[in-house]
């Protein structure tokens, strides 16, 4: 059995399978270790089953709308067992693809928990690898917080697990996942009620995106609770679940309840003090730009990082930081300040750059200028309901250079990278208006803002 390789990865999720790829894509030998299901977060509790609730839970009301297009169904309701296996099987498919993908490019796979014995040494049961280059890629896990009951709730993981649609549900958070799954069991028909310990969801998000989800949540029959400080869970026999507050103003009679509080790395297990380095207060790996860390040959991407906890971004920094390595491009990295992203909400959102109050806080006020459409996508001519979708620029500077896109509504996850495209490569405000509209669309909006 091979011990020795030019590059080992602890860590087989999104960036540490694309970085040991494009490694061995330039001739390293390479080495994988992962303790769990090939794929990562992404694959198994992540983007793809969530984004396969999200379309079921889209097909659930654009099966209702048809009849306003002249359709006649009936709908007979969801078989969730049936959804489940579809969704599983499909993500079974996807091991096959990245075992295939692995031993095609030359990986050496090795399946159990690895943990630093040495600077450049990892263990594995009772081989020990050794590499000149280690990239730690071990990703994160939802949070439980410490509060009595907690295991009572679900986490996100749990979400994908579940065998039925709950009647009546709690989410606690005001993230991404907190929002994505409100929207996708209310469209499903649970009663969801979405509990914010602040005032507002999605606090890093552009206030625009923010009022309008907000708005739109509740139109949909979500019931938003803010400023809701959980003290406890608690099963009641009649009752259902209970969750306590502190000013004792509880909610009760949930079938389930599902912690969206955030995510914590996967460190703990690593034995980080064996190779020199240690985390933040957080239990994070602080790297620089380029994804070194504080050791010499030890790097780390991807979630357990705290930078950008995004698929795309932990699969361009692995990739970059293999072309840096084995490539002989020395300044390869990814550049954290302009990132697309979508948070698939009902509406969805796209958004990249800065939001406004950023570009002021950045550029000060005189220097920025906002154009903004707000209006009823052609769609829903024919609906009863009447959703808005809204589109915002940010711009900077005599040029109006833009530096923030932010949409919601309808199709706004797939219209936003084209636009952070344009962004990326500093279009102005006169690229867009001189660029011919598509009509009738959506996207057109961005190019004919006045």
């Amino acid at each position: 059995m091979q011990k020795q390789f030019n590059y080992l990865v602890i860590g087989g999720g999104s960036g540490g399978i694309a970085s040991a790829r494009r490694a061995a894509e330039h001739g390293a030998s390479v080495a994988l270790i992962e303790s769990g299901a090939i794929g990562g977060t992404c694959v198994n509790v992540g983007c793809v089953p969530k984004k396969i609730m999200w379309n079921t839970a889209h097909l659930a009301t654009q099966i209702e709308d048809a009849k306003y297009y002249g359709f006649v169904l009936e709908n007979k309701g969801l078989d969730w067992k049936i959804l489940q296996q579809r969704r599983d099987a499909h993500i079974q498919r996807l091991h096959k693809i990245y075992d295939h993908m692995l031993v095609d490019s030359g990986v050496h796979f090795f399946a159990g928990r690895g943990q630093f014995c040495g600077p450049h040494r990892v263990q594995l049961d009772t081989v020990v690898l050794e590499a000149e280059h280690i990239l730690i890629a071990t990703g994160g896990k939802p949070l439980l917080p410490a509060l009595p009951g907690a295991e009572l709730g679900l986490t996100s993981d749990g979400f994908f697990a579940m065998r039925t649609l709950p009647q009546r549900v709690a989410i606690i958070g005001s993230g991404y996942i907190a929002v994505e799954l409100a929207g996708v069991l209310n469209h499903l028909g649970s009663d969801v009620s979405l509990l914010l310990r602040k005032q507002q969801i999605l606090r890093t998000f552009d206030q625009t995106l923010r009022d309008v989800l907000t708005d739109s949540m509740r139109e949909d029959g979500i019931h938003i609770h803010n400023l809701f400080q959980t003290t406890a869970l608690y099963r009641d026999t009649n009752k259902g679940l209970t969750v306590e507050q502190n000013n004792g103003e509880n909610k009760q009679g949930f079938d389930q309840v599902i912690w969206a509080i955030g995510r914590k790395p996967n460190t703990a297990h690593l034995a980080l003090t064996k190779c020199g380095l240690s985390t933040d207060t957080h239990g994070f790996i602080v790297t620089d730009e380029y994804q070194n860390t504080a050791v010499k040959g030890i790097y780390a991407v991807g979630d357990v990082t705290g930078r950008a906890a995004l698929t795309p971004v932990a699969i361009a920094a692995g990739r970059q930081l293999a072309e840096r390595l084995f490539n002989q491009q020395p300044e390869a990295r990814i550049n954290y300040n302009c990132i697309p992203t979508v948070v698939f909400s009902h509406p969805p959102i796209g958004t990249v750059g800065l939001t406004e109050s950023q570009a002021i806080e950045r550029y000060g006020e005189a220097q920025i200028h906002t154009y903004q459409s707000r209006f009823v996508n052609l769609y829903y001519a024919m609906t009863p309901q009447k959703p808005v979708t809204v589109v915002k620029l940010i711009t900077v500077g005599e040029e109006e250079t833009v530096v923030g896109c932010h949409l919601i509504g309808e199709a706004c996850d797939e219209i936003i990278q084209g636009f952070a495209v344009a962004i990326n490569m500093g279009a102005r405000k006169q690229d867009l208006d001189q660029t011919i509209a598509i009509h009738p669309t959506a996207g057109e909006e961005l190019v004919t803002l006045r």
